[in-house]
């Protein structure tokens, strides 16, 4: 457990260092220094490979490069069914489908909706792909295998949830951030869920990071199918959301309530972490 403590301290000081300088950099004027929007959005690209930076800093200091080449092989493992593909691409559009229909009984009105082609969408997927490994490597190669093997897929799931939720508090301060302006606890309630699900792709595939980064890809991509975003203004400690994000999360939580109980009779012999 000590590792583990180290990895998700020195994730945080990582991206959180970046993130912050970034907050503040959004409240400088224009003419404070040069390009404040590119510094800005480099630190927020760079902050996000903290958790991968971290796991690679505590693979190397354990087991040197080996440690580091057994961390870095699953982010290649892709012979897996098919089915697992589609888990991953097709998660949020089937969840946005059932929120536009609910949305539709309980309000009378259709929700407002992307207008994001779909070749752009997978376009962007595939293009984002490498970025998932800023978290993917560390969220779920270094943390949740360690995490399962000690306490169980269901409870290592949830804390993990907790934990990546928390790492993205910064983000509701940037001004201009998708994030900002919305509710921080109803983000970390939503990311709980979604955790419950990577992880079962993960475990279900033998710890295949390329499945998860991809997963995690479709979701960035495809959340916006059916918007959840609220004016800019909402404060970020309190509750409020729009109908639509409360749904999602709800429909969310139908799924990962059913994996959770799934991942009670999951055996992984495959799982082997120091």
């Amino acid at each position: 457990m000590r590792s583990l403590l180290k990895f998700f301290l020195l994730a945080y000081a990582a991206s959180w260092t970046c993130w912050f300088a970034a907050v503040k950099i959004s409240h400088w004027t224009p003419t404070s220094l040069p390009a404040p929007g590119f510094l800005r959005s480099t630190l927020l690209l760079v902050g996000a490979f903290g958790p991968a930076l971290a796991a690679s800093v505590m693979a190397l200091h354990a087991d040197g490069r080996r440690g580091l080449y057994a961390l870095l092989a699953p982010m290649f493992r892709g012979r897996v069914a098919l089915r697992w593909y589609l888990f991953a691409i097709l998660y949020m559009p089937v969840i946005k489908l059932a929120v536009a229909i609910t949305h539709r009984l309980v309000s009378g009105m259709w929700p407002r909706f992307g207008h994001e082609e779909p070749i752009l969408i997978m376009i962007a997927i595939l293009l984002s792909l490498p970025v998932q490994s800023g978290e993917e490597l560390g969220w779920r190669g270094y943390a949740l295998p360690r995490l399962a093997s000690r306490f169980g897929w269901p409870l290592a799931s949830v804390f993990l949830g907790v934990v990546w939720g928390l790492w993205h508090l910064p983000l509701f301060f940037v001004p201009g951030a998708d994030k900002y302006g919305q509710s921080f606890l109803v983000y970390v309630i939503g990311t709980i869920a979604f955790s419950v699900a990577i992880a079962w792709a993960y475990a279900r595939t033998q710890g295949s990071l390329l499945l998860t980064m991809l997963m995690h890809a479709a979701f960035d991509q495809t959340i916006g199918l059916v918007s959840d975003v609220l004016a800019p203004g909402e404060k970020p400690f309190a509750l409020g959301a729009s109908l639509s994000f409360v749904l999602t999360i709800a429909f969310m939580w139908i799924v990962a309530v059913y994996l959770l109980v799934r991942m009670r009779t999951l055996v992984s012999p495959w799982l082997r972490v120091a």
